[in-house]
């Protein structure tokens, strides 16, 4: 049927193009000898017309052969022409101009008998659209001068197309005549375009189809409003070119849209998608631009036209490499968008003149689409009548299967409620163990509390437990459940490495369907992954259980229950992975409360909470305790001249000169911003003064990089107090250590002093 259907309008569109085509009408007497041009406006009398008196000297005006872009404009944008109109047999003659860019008057003995558009005083005016002009001319005009007056500030002034005399009753049936082929060939494009946007629908807003009606809407109105008989459907002809605008800017959008689901290679669809989001945006700010008035529309199709020959070019140079790689189908769309585009910029060509005027068939290009595109899916129509052909058959042997496996429900059900029981023993078990996991203070913690609560768990199967080392292998932690007549665990090694474990695991990959079971198996145990998330680096196979393969079929269960049974063991080990996870998250979250994200030292939330701690120590053992303040110097300065960026990198770079000249029972921490405090338990003053020139001096040898630029390097001043050398109250340690600083930093900065001055 719906071969019939295509046939049909195939037929009806052969029989309407034949009877326009038969019935003829008479093109325009052209009108291209004799021109003249006058560059500048004629001055204009109080009553508002033109002081024809100027126009009257002869070495203002020059030949031209055609009313359009005379030479010398050099930033011109009033000119005026003038041609002796030819004699004819007309019974109601007008005069025709294609197109003009962008307003004029007409001038016919001394009268204005048109004008398009709105002249300001001083002979200016804004884009009003670019029509046709049909100007009716009165009796007797054969011989006489018609003058036209132009104002543009597009890239082209005065005429375009074709120019000549018809009469009005052949005007009308001529532009239908040349429109016909566009109208018909943008209303067959237009029902493209609404089954592709259907079919997007029906399967989900997939991008192909929808780029496809994206394209054949986009190019149909297009066409439609660059054809004459749109005037005739709407007279607003600032209307149609915002609609042709709006259309002409969104086909590379459409065209990048579908390449970028096409291609496979990343490089290219990156640049595809970058290509039609910049159109995109084009089209959204030109349009919205002209339409509050901030641009002249016509003013945004010379930048347009600029760009799209650039796109155009990357999308053929980034697909054609590619072509192969692309399905038959979609080798013909490309076909056809590249036809398209070449009549496109063929016709942006002759729009900017640069090439001689000539009608261009941009409609045959979509045409030429949108058979491909019927074509195409009537092959696919096909393709899905023998699918569904197959699908019958295929059904018919479902419902056969199905009728066997319905006679094994009753063995099903009975090995569920054996089942149950196993699991409602175990249950109670496992919401024990989850509460014993959660009491845990640390991941490596808890791994140890499943090793001895997993035999208890999982009894009578018999497993291991495996746990994930720094290195990427993994480690048996433990085994239960066999004994001297088992196979011995020991056949599995000890630590494996990850591309020894089965692909499931090495994927990192959840639970597994259960007729997928099998596909867990490694050297006769089944595997189940423990998945556990971290702040640092996300979420990880952390964890591996085996269970004896021969332990679980010996089980009693049928097959049925033997998945059934596997399927809890998953979701015990996914269980387990997200309790885990909970713990990690803990363990990540009180390390990060008390760690600075940059320099990776402790913050000043943790010195806070150590300097009591320290200081009560100092107190008690009557053991000495040393406080260094440093801050590196002129850092603001540092930050202005190279960036924040770059100063981060300062940071990072005596953060690691810190963590290299101190011990591990001193505290290094980042008190805030470029300030940072050390806590020296059990150095006396002298020693902590010879920490801080050692510090001083290592900070001026260590040079500061920054993306492969030497930045020179940091001094620091910094502020020495010690208990109880400095004040007999440890307590205003931090007090003194900062008043050194600032007597540091006011002496000439680079400097170390001490509390008391010696």
């Amino acid at each position: 049927m719906c071969r019939h259907f295509l046939k049909i309008q195939i037929i009806v569109f052969c029989a309407f193009y034949g009877l326009f085509s038969v019935t003829a009408t008479a093109a325009p007497q052209p009108v291209t000898e004799g021109w003249e041009y006058r560059w500048g406006d004629l001055p204009f009398t109080e009553e508002g017309v033109p002081d024809w008196s100027a126009a009257q000297d002869p070495d203002q005006w020059h030949a031209i052969d055609f009313p359009g872009n005379p030479p010398g404009r050099d930033g011109q944008e009033q000119v005026w022409f003038r041609v002796t109109l030819p004699a004819g047999d007309w019974q109601v003659p007008v005069f025709y101009i294609l197109s003009a860019d962008l307003i004029l008057q007409a001038w016919l003995d001394g009268e204005k008998i048109y004008q398009y558009g709105t002249f300001d005083q001083d002979g200016r005016g804004k884009f009003e659209g670019w029509p046709w002009h049909e100007i009716a001319l009165p009796e007797h005009y054969e011989n006489k001068t018609l003058y036209f007056r132009v104002f543009s500030d597009y890239t082209d002034i005065g005429f375009w197309g074709e120019i000549g005399i018809i009469d009005h009753s052949e005007l009308i049936l001529y532009i239908l005549e040349n429109s016909l082929e566009a109208l018909l060939i943008a209303g067959f494009s237009l029902l493209v375009a609404l089954l592709a946007l259907v079919f997007s629908l029906l399967q989900g807003g997939r991008k192909t189809f929808f780029s496809i009606a994206l394209f054949a809407l986009a190019s149909s109105v297009m066409v439609v409003a660059e054809s004459q008989a749109s005037q005739l459907i709407v007279p607003s002809a600032l209307l149609w070119n915002y609609l042709a605008a709006g259309s002409y800017y969104l086909l590379p959008v459409a065209m990048g849209l579908m390449l970028d689901e096409w291609l496979s290679d990343h490089r290219s669809r990156r640049a595809i998608s970058l290509i039609w989001r910049l159109h995109l945006g084009y089209v959204v700010g030109a349009l919205g631009l002209a339409l509050t008035g901030v641009v002249s529309l016509s003013s945004t199709f010379p930048v347009f036209d600029v760009l799209l020959l650039f796109s155009l070019s990357a999308m053929g140079a980034l697909t054609v490499p590619r072509l192969r790689s692309l399905s038959v189908e979609q080798q013909a769309l490309v076909l056809a968008f590249g036809i398209f585009g070449v009549l496109l910029i063929t016709d942006m060509a002759v729009a900017h003149g640069v090439v001689p005027w000539s009608d261009v068939p941009v409609s045959l290009g979509l045409l030429f689409f949108a058979l491909a595109v019927v074509i195409i899916s009537l092959r696919h129509f096909v393709a899905t009548q023998k699918a569904l052909q197959d699908l019958t058959v295929t059904l018919e042997q479902q419902v056969a299967e199905r009728t066997k496996k319905a006679e094994t429900l009753l063995q099903r059900e009975q090995a569920r409620t054996s089942i149950l029981a196993f699991e409602n023993e175990k249950r109670q078990i496992f919401s024990d163990v989850i509460t014993e996991l959660q009491a845990c203070a640390s991941v490596n913690q808890a791994f140890q509390l499943l090793v001895e609560a997993m035999p208890r768990l999982s009894r009578p199967l018999k497993g291991m437990l495996y746990r994930r080392l720094n290195d990427g292998s993994y480690q048996r932690l433990g085994s239960w459940g066999y004994d001297s007549k088992d196979p011995n665990p020991e056949l599995l090694p000890v630590v494996v490495t990850l591309d020894q474990l089965p692909v499931p695991l090495r994927l990192a990959a959840g639970a597994l369907e259960d007729d997928e079971a099998a596909a867990r198996s490694w050297q006769g145990r089944v595997c189940f992954p423990v998945n556990v998330e971290f702040a640092s680096h996300g979420s990880r196979l952390e964890g591996i259980l085996l269970f004896d393969g021969d332990s679980i079929s010996n089980s009693g269960y049928t097959e049925y229950g033997a998945a059934r049974l596997m399927s809890s063991i998953n979701l015990v080990a996914e269980r387990i992975g997200v309790t885990l996870s909970g713990i990690s998250l803990r363990e990540d979250l009180l390390r990060f409360s008390y760690e600075d994200a940059l320099t990776g030292l402790k913050n000043r939330r943790y010195f806070d909470q150590l300097i009591a701690h320290e200081t009560a120590v100092a107190l008690r053992n009557n053991s000495p305790l040393s406080l260094l303040l440093l801050d590196i110097d002129h850092f603001k300065r540092f930050n202005d001249n190279h960036g924040h960026e770059a100063g981060d990198a300062a940071l990072q770079v005596f953060a690691s000169i810190l963590k290299s000249r101190f011990r591990g029972s001193d505290i290094v921490c980042r008190y805030g911003g470029e300030e940072f405090v050390v806590v020296l338990p059990a150095s006396d003053i002298i020693g902590a003064r010879e920490r801080a020139e050692e510090l001083r001096a290592a900070a001026r040898n260590e040079t500061v990089m920054f993306e492969g630029n030497n930045l020179g390097h940091l001094t620091i001043s910094v502020g020495v107090a010690n208990w109880p050398a400095s004040t007999s109250q440890p307590e205003q340690l931090l007090k003194l250590a900062d008043d050194m600083l600032y007597r540091a930093k006011t002496s000439g900065r680079d400097n170390v002093e001490v509390s008391p001055d010696s």
